[in-house]
């Protein structure tokens, strides 16, 4: 079902998002967002029509409503949203900038347009989120086109993390932006891509019709994945070299049906302590257990290559429901003396990262000098310097971090 209006019913719930302070003058919390990730199907060629599949998740604490601005130029039709911790539709509405900025959008263009989305619940505290799927079909002809027998589809994309999907039949005869690859099940041609620079994506892609399009059956695509889809990041935090030590936290969604557990296998050469996790959705506490050598053989957990040294923390959750998902947020402090040193008056952090997105805070007191893989450098409000990586290739990064303690 499509909204166009807001509904009395939505206007108030979106009035009792707005908090007494906010009546009184003051500006509400700004809506904040993380982990967003566009897939765009293109639909029949001279439609300008394409399918949007948005995933997001919303982060600010306590929000209980979520706005995703409808971009000018695209017509928006056939609507839906969903949370994407219970698979269940969430109500919403279309609303304007007015509307928007009661709920934390700091908008100031009185046409610009909304889908107001009533969380399932508000989103918990101390890091938690609120997940959402968004699903809307735009129109739009300057953005998809035909060219003769060439369709066209041309956009600059301000979100990171995007997927576009050729018409089952044509085939990818150029594409803008660096890429993956990837044909579908089914046989259409896509392009995928995690844009690691600040600016936006500037994609052209074009097709044209092919008769052998077939079907990806083969043993060698089903070693490809889709990176930008993958959504595993990880957080250090690195206590003074000294110590060897750095707490450390990482996110992770478990869909499949009936799972329970997450298994985080120590890497060799370090130690672990200090482990606890989170239901990002729900901000609930779950349980855990560190189980090293034969209690893991005996456990008959699903771990290769099991030594009396090898140490595995088991975090437990209540099974996954199908159609449902779960967001975790596992913590836990590693010491890790070959990895995490002292060189001298240098601190050394020289580690692999093999997910897509990982960030290492320096200690206090500590300016960085060197780091070989390139960064987005930002100072946290405590005073420490934090380091993004984003890694868009399925390969592993060889990061080389120096530092030197600060003297002011």
């Amino acid at each position: 079902m499509t909204y166009r209006t807001m509904t009395m019913k939505h206007l108030i719930a979106a009035l009792a998002f707005v908090s007494s302070s906010t009546l009184g003058g003051q500006t509400p919390p700004r809506q904040t967002e993380s982990d967003a990730y566009t897939r765009y199907e293109l639909l029949a060629p001279g439609s300008a029509k394409f399918r949007i599949i948005y995933e997001v998740t919303a982060s600010t604490a306590g929000a209980t409503h979520y706005f995703n601005p409808i971009r000018k130029g695209s017509i928006a039709t056939d609507e839906s949203v969903i949370d994407r911790a219970t698979g269940k539709p969430l109500a919403f509405g279309v609303v304007g900038c007015a509307e928007a900025r009661l709920g934390g959008v700091r908008c100031t263009d009185s046409t610009q347009t909304y889908i107001n989305v009533t969380l399932a619940r508000a989103v918990p505290a101390d890091g938690g989120e609120g997940r959402v799927l968004i699903l809307k079909t735009y129109e739009d002809s300057l953005s998809y086109f035909k060219r003769g027998d060439t369709i066209v589809f041309t956009r600059p994309l301000g979100i990171k993390r995007n997927a576009v999907v050729l018409p089952k039949g044509y085939e990818l005869v150029s594409s803008s932006f660096p890429s993956q690859v990837l044909q579908e099940p089914y046989g259409n041609i896509g392009i995928s891509f995690w844009n690691d620079s600040p600016s936006e994506a500037a994609v052209t892609m074009r097709a044209v019709p092919v008769k052998n399009s077939g079907e990806a059956k083969s043993a060698v695509t089903a070693r490809l994945v889709d990176r930008a889809h993958q959504n595993r990041e990880i957080v250090y935090f690195l206590q003074q070299p000294e110590t060897h030590a750095f707490d450390l936290y990482h996110d992770y969604t478990e869909f499949f049906p009936g799972v329970s557990t997450y298994l985080n296998v120590v890497r060799a050469g370090s130690t672990v302590s200090n482990p606890r996790a989170i239901n990002l959705d729900t901000g609930e506490q779950l349980s855990f257990d560190v189980l090293k050598g034969n209690e893991i053989i005996r456990a008959k957990l699903d771990v290769k290559d099991v030594t009396p040294q090898t140490e595995v923390v088991r975090f437990k959750f209540p099974g996954v429901a199908a159609g449902s998902s779960i967001r975790l947020r596992m913590f836990e402090t590693y010491t890790d003396t070959a990895r995490y040193k002292l060189a001298g008056d240098e601190l050394v952090w020289d580690r692999t990262f093999g997910r897509p997105t990982n960030a290492v805070v320096l200690p206090a007191g500590w300016m960085l000098t060197n780091s070989s893989i390139p960064a987005t450098v930002s100072t946290i409000p405590d005073g420490r310097v934090r380091l993004d990586f984003v890694n868009p290739r399925p390969d592993e990064l060889a990061v080389l971090i120096t530092a030197r303690r600060r003297l002011r």
